[in-house]
């Protein structure tokens, strides 16, 4: 029975792997860094402002702390997978555009291979890169001639990852997630002169292929037949990246194309020790009220061989969900209800002229439902999770963004293993 299930779990991510191999995102601070960063919160987990580190349910796969991995059911086999839509607003000065884009956010299973023993395989995005966008200035000296600077990359990080949760007591329970972390971001800005002339195309392209790896404890302290609080610890293991990064300049006339100084670099980039923190409050299976913090330490992380472009990030969440009735007759009153917020500061020392800026600062507000499709002894749901992302320049030359996103994810939690018996 386990090998079936690690085989068809193989397979499950093998296919989704694929079919999401392009990421698709549209901001032009993931010029910056690795790009925009994925924290492993599933839909369920966003509509109540990304908290998870908590978090324990039987309902859904929590890849936030791979302690919660125990929390499954005996006979569940649960599939997870989620997707996003997103409309976003930039302004700088003046200037306004917009940018719609969606994109493959993640897929999982979990299951139980003994009473103390959960396991979660899983595919998730680690950062993406998404942007193209020109400006133009006059060259110095000239008051005919302009240069035009268009500035363009795509790409991303992917994790395939497998967990294990162990239960050390019936309140306690550690776990770990080990990733294969792979992918390649691609950089490029083009120079182009109005009166003509040769094209110069300076290039950066990272190739990435190294592990991730990260640990959790949960603790779970009863209060009285109806209340209960659950601590979660949280640690990412921060090191240099296994990296080739190729940086080199095109010269080019339109139809010929001539390579100059060109060379490539190895390990050059780095990520973070991230430590995270939760406080949870259950009130039977009814509500749910969890506070997160998490630090990040960015600071003399490795961004293309350099250790003074990040700084160190920190993120304040707080989330609840609210369940009328479990097995209510009424269709409403068996909808999970989440409401959540959050806010972090940019992990980015941006470069302006002479000058390091900090990046902008993000707030974020979100809700959710959970829709249940319950069919006889399937206990599936639907969540569909609504997203205000604000993020705020910490100097007035900075663009700013307002982000609109909707999630959608899909939950199969099927009870497989049941022995039916025949009177």
């Amino acid at each position: 029975m386990l090998s079936k299930k690690i085989l068809v779990g193989s397979c499950f991510i093998a296919s989704a792997t694929i079919a999401s191999a392009q990421i698709s995102t549209n901001s032009p601070y993931t010029r910056y860094g690795l790009g925009d960063m994925f924290d492993q919160s599933f839909t369920n987990n966003a509509a109540m402002g990304g908290v998870g580190y908590a978090l324990r349910t039987n309902e859904h796969i929590n890849a936030m702390n791979p302690a919660s991995y125990t929390a499954v059911d005996s006979l569940s086999f649960i599939f997870d997978a989620g997707m996003s839509l997103k409309s976003s607003n930039f302004q700088e000065g003046q200037y306004k555009s917009n940018a719609k884009n969606a994109s493959f956010d993640y897929i999982g299973m979990q299951f139980r291979l003994h009473p103390r023993l959960g396991m979660t395989i899983g595919y998730t995005p680690f950062s993406t890169v998404g942007y193209n966008f020109t400006r133009t200035k006059p060259i110095d000296n000239s008051s005919d001639v302009t240069i035009s600077n268009n500035f363009y990359g795509d790409g991303g990080l992917q994790q395939i990852f497998g967990g294990l949760g162990f239960k050390v007591f019936d309140h306690l329970s550690i776990g770990a997630n080990i990733g294969y972390l792979y992918g390649k971001l691609q950089y490029q800005t083009t120079a182009t002169l109005s009166n003509g002339g040769d094209q110069t195309i300076t290039y950066n392209t990272v190739s990435v292929s190294t592990y991730h790896a990260s640990f959790g404890l949960q603790y779970t302290q009863p209060i009285n037949k109806t209340d209960e609080i659950t601590l979660g610890l949280t640690y990412n293991l921060g090191h240099v990246l296994n990296s080739h990064d190729t940086q080199g300049t095109q010269i080019t006339n339109g139809s010929n194309y001539s390579v100059v100084n060109e060379q490539r670099i190895d390990d050059s980039y780095g990520t973070p020790h991230t430590y995270g923190a939760g406080l949870a409050w259950k009130h039977q299976k009814n509500l749910t009220v969890e506070a997160d913090y998490t630090l990040q330490k960015w600071s003399g992380v490795k961004y293309n061989n350099r250790t003074d472009l990040y700084q160190d990030r920190t993120k304040v969440a707080v989330g609840a969900e609210y369940l009328p009735k479990e097995y209510g007759r009424n269709y409403l009153s068996r909808i999970r209800y989440r409401v959540g917020a959050y806010y972090a500061n940019s992990n980015l020392q941006i470069p302006i002229g002479q000058n390091m800026v900090k990046g902008p600062d993000e707030y974020g507000v979100s809700f959710g439902f959970g829709l249940p499709l319950r069919l006889y002894q399937r206990n599936s749901v639907l969540s569909i999770t609504g997203q205000y992302v604000h993020a705020k320049p910490s100097t007035s030359n900075m663009l700013s963004e307002n982000r609109f996103v909707l999630k959608i994810g899909l939950t199969f939690n099927e009870h497989w293993f049941m022995k039916w018996r025949v009177n």
